[in-house]
């Protein structure tokens, strides 16, 4: 049954029961040492006490901590102390219903004082639910009866406080939650230069059509080493001014036996919040088969967000929450680790999830950087999520975790494994009618020089790759010791190389003219080699694979000149049609027959001249140093073959009628006229003009 409320002082049943003012002094202060959880508490507890009697403020708290329990039994055996203690339980109980009566008021909006007193009235109502009949050690079926009473109402008076207190740590835990902001986590995390393979085009698969003139150097994607930008940043989830009043309402909910209602109000808070702050953080809940729908641009964006998620979920946010966990629940080691991983695991969860979806995405070649971005990301807080999941609580999590970076490698090799079969089997038949640089080559050197940003990663998930070691045991023309020292990686870049130069050796095949197939073949070959001599390609593939592809353009320019050049050659080489004077021993008939050899000579290499100067300024040499040189060595074997052929026949045809027909080119002409070609433009129409 219900007590009545105690009347108001001076007429306290504490006083009227006492007997004496030093009696009633010393049982109180015993109730309070022994009650009192805390100094705080103790003098909260005397303000409670107080209440009843102004003499029982005269009560100090200076002994706290309280002895041993066991040397105040005798003296809890007193009467005095069981009347008191009721007396202390009943105006407890009676600001615990007045704060129950007021819902819509909040205590912890309230003063210090009246937070103090609730919370020692608190204290007051678990001790007596704890110790059953409040302590008192009388016999009898009246004690009994009076025992089983205050036990019941305490047992009700510490389920309307728990309530209370569950709604007021909810309250206290949005109110004072800190707002994230990710714009000021980021600044550290940027890209700089060629971030990744989506800023190569791949609009269309190496067309042909399609422009491609991505030449900026990869090894500055990840704008060297990454320095830690959580190193001195601290983000603390919950304002620091509420965390005291979290842990009073949390330690007294553990010592009333409502841990389980703790965690489950706390767990679903902090999970509540930490999917805000994956929302602020671009992280979207996605199911795998909306991921696989969304158009590569849009999922480039996600995954760039997604590497920046993970770092800041695992070194912010949970490390912030791992802090909050340990100052609000460190009343027990166990409530405090379930709660961590029951309210963390959701967003890791969630994180994980996107990840999983990536992974079993289509293989495209333009994804694998942002993949490896994810994987290093992830590999990297790994071990920073063991030492925040302490305990065996946190196995499962982290071996889900696991599971996604093994995944995620599953999907780097595969896409690495399907770029290798579209170089093998690409096989557009649309020649470049300049001899250009292909697209294909273009876009396959940009995307080994990113690779090697990520050379120790790679090196790692290619560690003895069986297919690696057949294809590369018939590289004959590759430094048997240099391969044998290789990394898994190396060994890797090697092999796709080896296929691009067979692709192109096929796409050469397309030009009915052999001349251009050789440009063609020198242009994109030396493309090849620069970018690996530019770059640490170089370092990997060795001195000895650059040589022997400058050999090999070597050969390609020496096959050009003869393929377009010996013909030219050949109508000026003298054939004994005489001297230069025009004099001759023989008949008239003899010398005419010659002067039309000379002339016919002439009006051949002028043919033969014009269609190689109106065919080759249209082809394109990109590389100016190579243009250069192809230019000087035409010169040299063109230029003082003409000039000799013109000194010691060219009198016999000018003078003459329509000479200007036979001879249309001082050297000085063609040395003008060279200089036009290679440019991928149609030359002037006539750069000629007549010896004077």
């Amino acid at each position: 049954m219900s007590a009545a409320p105690p009347p108001p002082p001076p007429e306290s049943p504490v006083a009227a029961a006492a007997g004496g003012g030093d009696k009633v002094l010393a049982a109180a202060q015993h109730i309070v040492k022994s009650l009192a959880t805390s100094k705080n508490a103790a003098d909260d507890m005397i303000r409670i006490l107080s209440g009843f009697d102004n003499r029982l403020s005269q009560i100090t708290s200076d002994l706290f901590p309280s002895p041993d329990l066991a040397a105040d039994s005798d003296e809890r055996g007193n009467p005095l102390w069981g009347q008191i203690s009721a007396a202390a339980f009943d105006a407890a109980e009676q600001l615990i219903q007045v704060w129950d009566g007021t819902p819509e008021a909040l205590v912890f909006e309230a003063t210090e004082d009246e937070v103090a007193e609730y919370l020692s009235a608190v204290d007051v109502a678990i001790e007596h639910l704890a110790r059953g009949s409040g302590g008192g050690t009388g016999g009898g079926a009246g004690s009994s009866s009076s025992s089983s009473s205050t036990a019941g109402r305490a047992g009700v008076a510490v389920q309307l406080a728990m309530a209370r207190l569950e709604e007021e740590l909810r309250h206290l835990m949005v109110r004072h939650a800190v707002p994230l902001d990710p714009t000021g986590l980021f600044f550290s995390l940027r890209r700089l230069s060629l971030g990744s393979m989506d800023d190569l085009d791949t609009s269309s698969e190496f067309d042909a059509a399609t422009p491609h003139s991505i030449d900026a150097a990869p090894e500055t994607a990840r704008g060297g080493p990454l320095v830690n930008p959580f190193e001195d940043q601290v983000f603390d989830p919950v304002r620091p001014e509420a965390v005291d009043d979290l842990r009073a309402i949390a330690d007294r909910m553990a010592r009333a036996g409502y841990s389980r209602e703790l965690a489950d109000a706390y767990c679903g808070i902090r999970r509540d919040l930490l999917d805000e702050y994956l929302s602020a953080l671009g992280v979207e809940r996605l199911s795998i088969d909306e991921v696989q729908r969304i158009e590569w641009k849009h999922l480039n964006d996600k995954m760039k967000k997604w590497v920046q998620a993970v770092k800041t979920v695992v070194r912010v946010l949970l490390a912030g929450e791992r802090r909050l966990c340990d100052q609000v629940l460190s009343v027990s080691d166990e409530l405090r680790e379930e709660c961590f991983i029951e309210s963390t695991k959701g967003c890791i969860m969630q994180i994980l999830s996107f990840g999983d979806a990536v992974a079993v995405c289509p293989r495209s070649p333009e994804k694998l950087s942002r993949i490896l971005d994810m994987y290093e990301a992830l590999a990297e807080v790994i071990p920073e999520m063991k030492d925040l999941c302490l305990g065996s609580s946190g196995d499962g999590v982290i071996s889900d975790v696991q599971a996604n970076l093994d995944r995620l490698g599953d999907a780097i090799r595969g896409t690495l494994f399907e770029f290798g079969k579209v170089l093998q089997q690409e096989s557009s038949r649309r020649a470049m009618t300049a001899g250009e640089i292909h697209p294909m080559t273009r876009y396959v050197m940009n995307y080994l020089r990113l690779l090697v940003v990520y050379s120790d990663t790679l090196d790692a998930l290619l560690d003895d790759d069986a297919d690696d070691q057949i294809d590369l045991a018939r590289a004959e023309d590759q430094d048997q010791e240099h391969l044998e020292s290789m990394t898994p990686l190396g060994k890797r870049l090697l092999k796709l190389i080896s296929y691009l130069e067979a692709n192109l050796e096929e796409k050469s095949k397309l030009y009915e003219d052999s001349a251009l197939e050789c440009i063609f073949s020198m242009n994109n070959l030396l493309y090849i080699v620069q970018k690996v001599r530019d770059s640490e390609l170089g370092k990997i593939l060795g001195d000895h694979w650059v040589k022997r592809r400058n050999g090999k353009i070597r050969q390609y320019s020496k096959s050009y000149l003869r393929i377009s050049w010996m013909k030219v050659l050949s109508f000026l080489k003298d054939d004994g049609h005489g001297s230069g004077s025009g004099s001759s021993s023989g008949s008239g008939s003899g010398h005419s027959s010659s002067r039309m050899s000379i002339k016919e000579k002439f009006k051949n290499f002028n043919l033969a001249f014009e269609e190689i100067y109106r065919n080759q300024t249209t082809w394109k040499v990109p590389d100016p140093q190579l243009r250069e040189e192809l230019k000087i060595s035409i010169s040299e074997n063109v230029i003082p073959a003409y000039r000799a052929f013109l000194g010691r026949y060219g009198s016999q045809v000018d003078g003459g009628r329509n000479s200007g027909k036979y001879i249309k080119y001082t050297p000085e002409d063609l040395e003008s006229q060279l200089s036009d070609l290679f440019e991928g433009a149609p030359g002037p129409a006539n750069h000629s003009r007549r010896r004077t």
